[in-house]
C-alpha cells in the first residue's frame, strides 16, 4: 500500500510540475496566478457539485467522456489547466486535484520566490490596505506577496485573508456568528 501512495504522491508532482511549466511558458507569473486562481474555483465548484465531481473520476464512464465533460464544462480556463485536467479525468484521477493544487502553490511559492495572499472583502480595497497588506504579508514572510482580491457581500464587512494554508477570518458575520453561539451558551439569561 506504501508504494501505491507514493506513486500516487509521484503523481501528483508530475500533473503540478507539469501544469506550473506550461501556465509559466505561455504567460509567465500572471499566467501562473491565473492558472492558481481558476483551480481554486474548480475545486470549489467540485465540492459544490457532487455529481460534477463524481463524473470526472468515475469508472462508470468512459475515459473519452470524462475527457470530453472537462473539455465542455472548462472550455474558458487556461488551456494548460484544461489539458492537465482532461489527462487526470482520463486516468479517472480527477480528485487529485485539491493535492496537485498545493503541489502547484508549493512550486509558486519555490520557483517565483512569491507568496499569494488570498483576500475577501465585502467592498473592495481601498490602495492603502492593499499596501498595508501587501508590505506585512512581505516582512512576516520574506517573499514577494501579491494579492488576489475577491469581492463577497454575504460577509458583510471585515476581511478573510488566507496564505499557505493559514486562514485568519475578520468578516462581520463570523464575528456576529461568534456573538450568537456566546449568547446561546450564556445559561444565566443575564447579560454577557
Amino acid at each position: 500500500m506504501a508504494t501505491n501512495r507514493l506513486v500516487v504522491k509521484e503523481e501528483v508532482a508530475v500533473f503540478a510540475s507539469v501544469l506550473f511549466d506550461a501556465a509559466h511558458e505561455a504567460g509567465g507569473q500572471e499566467a501562473v496566478l491565473d492558472v492558481r486562481e481558476q483551480m481554486g474555483e474548480i475545486i470549489r465548484l467540485m465540492r459544490a457539485d457532487l455529481d460534477l465531481a463524481v463524473s470526472l473520476s468515475s469508472a462508470d464512464y468512459t475515459a473519452e467522456q470524462r475527457k470530453g465533460l472537462v473539455e465542455a464544462v472548462f472550455a474558458d480556463c487556461h488551456p494548460a489547466l484544461r489539458e492537465v485536467l482532461a489527462v487526470m479525468a482520463e486516468r479517472g484521477q480527477a480528485d487529485l486535484l485539491p493535492r496537485v493544487y498545493a503541489d502547484y502553490c508549493e512550486l509558486l511559492s519555490a520557483k517565483l520566490n512569491l507568496v499569494v495572499v488570498d483576500v475577501v472583502t465585502a467592498v473592495p480595497l481601498d490602495d492603502g490596505l492593499r499596501q498595508l497588506i501587501t508590505e506585512k504579508a512581505e516582512a512576516d514572510l520574506g517573499k514577494k506577496a501579491v494579492l488576489r482580491e475577491r469581492i463577497d457581500k454575504s460577509i458583510l464587512g471585515g476581511i478573510i485573508m488566507s496564505v499557505d494554508g493559514n486562514y485568519i477570518d475578520a468578516s462581520m458575520i463570523s464575528q456576529l456568528n461568534r456573538a450568537r453561539h456566546i449568547l446561546k451558551d450564556t445559561s444565566d439569561g443575564g447579560e454577557c
